[in-house]
């Protein structure tokens, strides 16, 4: 049972990997704080983790054509290409604010969409689950041959928990990275709309890459 465990994080660490998934991360968690980047990236490989083994699991017992299962590779890479698009109307109209103020005599800078700011953070945590769970559908054929390794194995919630684990070490350490470009980039309006204006675009290029792939 320990191997089952072990392939599992294994396989979650090199999923994570997926030029898609940290693209994922990186338009979530651009301009977030610490604790807020660290909830999205948490809730992110949850929704995707229980998603793509539930899916999997399904297919599993019920033996698809890999026609069937390919509509899971296009709903993925048209969720990316979404997500990118939005970005950039968002650049395009504006509508991306940097605000300082001042909260116990330090200063601190908020990035928000639209004409209110707000410390709500429940949105942001709900859309990275919602978008991990659709993303979820396309790494199916992956976990069925993870899964088919695992055939003698009674594949229970705590193997999705190894995965998610493994997801989650990935996506967090990547979160770091974004947590410093939050720092040192972010600091200006014009900053601001060229990060999120690059990283709309790069969004756009890997979910037409992988839908034309």
């Amino acid at each position: 049972m320990e191997t089952a465990y072990f392939l599992m994080l294994w396989y979650g660490i090199l999923h994570a990997f997926g030029a898609d998934h940290l693209t994922a991360i990186a338009d979530f968690s651009i301009g977030k704080s610490i604790k807020k980047t660290m909830m999205i990236t948490i809730m992110f490989a949850f929704g995707h983790g229980i998603t793509l083994f539930l899916f999997a699991k399904i297919l599993q017992s019920y033996n698809l054509p890999e026609n069937v299962t390919m509509y899971g590779d296009i709903i993925a890479s048209s969720v990316i290409i979404a997500m990118g698009v939005y970005l950039l109307y968002m650049v395009a109209s504006n509508k991306i604010h940097l605000n300082k103020h001042i909260h116990d005599d330090k200063e601190h800078m908020h990035i928000y969409f639209g004409k209110e700011h707000s410390h709500n953070s429940s949105y942001a945590s709900t859309s990275a689950w919602t978008m991990g769970a659709l993303m979820g559908i396309g790494g199916v054929r992956g976990m069925l041959v993870t899964l088919g390794v695992l055939e003698n194995q009674v594949v229970d919630f705590s193997m999705v928990l190894a995965f998610v684990f493994g997801v989650s070490v990935v996506f967090l350490s990547f979160g770091v990275v974004i947590l410093y470009i939050n720092k040192e980039f972010l600091t200006n309006q014009r900053n601001v709309r060229r990060v999120f204006a690059a990283a709309g675009i790069v969004s756009v290029a890997v979910g037409s890459n992988m839908l034309l792939a």
